[in-house]
């Protein structure tokens, strides 16, 4: 018994077959996901053999969410959320059959790849917010925090395993399988979304334009525990993301061979695939806002270690620490936005949680950069743990809402009384 308790929760997938089939769609899409991304990367650098280029990429995705998330996070809170999912899901599809035609074709420019890049990410804006706020409507309260483990685990299964695929793909057929792929695989992403019963956003919809998203930042602003939350992952991913740093350890430490450049990144994701799989030993404690910071404030740890290890080997395992802890902090800063933000906002709440998700880390890996070209990786990765471990110990500080929380109280608990 005491086994079962820390392994993953699946009970949501048996208790609700409207989850069950959402969560199956949702796995098998992220794998496709993954898989066009690598495929956009090699097709780009194939073009231009410009990193500069490739690492437009990562804009292309970034700027579209950026630049409309909070705006699609309030139509979120105004329509029934079940038709925006299939509208943004249907657009994600043909931006990847259009990816397929046009690498079959073979006249399309980098920009035009980009372009289609970006009009996918559009969509994404809005998809994004529409998905987190479908979980709360299908799964009991008590079961939202496995359901969201269970979600992640199904995000770094499709990173770990989804670019190897695509890369023998991309070596085997080329660039236009994994596009094509990924149009397939939005078959079963439809198959969740049209068993979803309909979901309106609540009992007062966002009112249009920037009202609706200035009510959203509001709410932000009066409620400490969401704002601490966000500000969590907002300070861990810009003082310390490390993924930039990988090609300049890798050369520090294994003589810059190409074999072992992908071992970061593995060593990441099997760290979190690893903690998903244990998730239990988490979810259920009844505290999830020091949970998060305690997985918060072991990423900025792990990572410190990571820079001061003198060994690679022993270095790549405290990587697979920080991913475990990452793990950790992401499901529960999840359960924590989504636990205590009422219905009617979770549209906009959710929309900023991607935002910070998305701009966060890439400001992490330009911080990350421009201080390992002024000093080295090693400073690099030290001064970005030890920092990180500081703001998360001024925020769990600060918040005393947030280290008292409990996974059982409401929303409105978390709401200062004169707002």
């Amino acid at each position: 018994m005491g086994l079962r308790r820390t392994l993953i929760d699946v009970t949501p997938l048996r208790s609700s077959p409207p989850f069950r089939r959402l969560w199956l769609g949702q796995t098998l899409s992220g794998f496709g996901g993954q898989m066009t991304l690598v495929a956009v990367m090699f097709q780009v650098w194939q073009m231009t053999k410009s990193p500069a280029w490739t690492g437009a990429v990562g804009l292309a995705q970034a700027i579209p969410l950026v630049a409309l998330g909070l705006f699609a996070g309030s139509l979120v809170d105004r329509v029934d959320r079940r038709k925006l999912y299939l509208l943004t899901t249907s657009g994600q599809a043909l931006c990847s059959l259009l990816l397929a035609l046009q690498a079959i074709l073979g006249r399309t420019s980098a920009a035009g790849v980009l372009g289609l890049v970006a009009l996918q990410s559009c969509f994404g804006a809005g998809g994004g917010p529409a998905t987190r706020t479908l979980i709360p409507h299908l799964l009991p309260k008590h079961q939202l925090a496995a359901g969201l483990a269970l979600r992640r685990i199904a995000f770094q299964s499709a990173l770990l395993l989804g670019p190897t695929l695509a890369g023998l793909l991309v070596g085997g057929l080329g660039v236009s399988a994994c596009y094509l792929i990924d149009t397939l695989t939005f078959g079963a992403a439809f198959y969740g979304a049209f068993g979803l019963p309909q979901l309106d956003p609540g009992d007062e919809p966002a009112r249009p334009g920037l009202p609706g998203v200035l009510d959203g930042l509001a709410f932000l602003g009066r409620t400490p525990v969401i704002r601490a939350a966000l500000l969590t992952d907002l300070a861990t991913t810009v003082l310390s993301m490390p993924i930039s740093l990988f090609p300049l350890i890798n050369a520090e430490r294994f003589g810059g061979n190409p074999r072992t450049l992908g071992l970061f990144l593995t060593a990441l994701a099997v760290g979190g695939v690893t903690a998903s799989l244990f998730s239990g030993t988490f979810t259920r404690l009844p505290r999830p806002g020091l949970v998060m910071l305690g997985g918060s404030a072991a990423w900025g740890a792990a990572l410190t270690l990571f820079g001061m290890s003198p060994d690679p080997w022993i270095g790549l395992a405290f990587l697979a620490m920080a991913g475990a802890a990452d793990t950790v902090s992401v499901v529960s800063r999840s359960t924590v936005v989504q636990m205590h933000t009422p219905q009617e906002l979770l549209g906009r709440v959710s929309a900023a949680e991607q935002i910070v998700g998305q701009a966060g880390p890439d400001m992490g890996n330009m911080r990350g950069g421009l201080l390992a070209d002024a000093a080295s990786g090693a400073a690099a990765l030290i001064s970005g743990g030890l920092l990180c471990l500081g703001a998360v110990a001024m925020v769990g500080a600060t918040t005393p809402e947030l280290r008292r929380l409990s996974a059982h109280s409401s929303h409105a608990e978390t709401v200062p009384a004169d707002s």
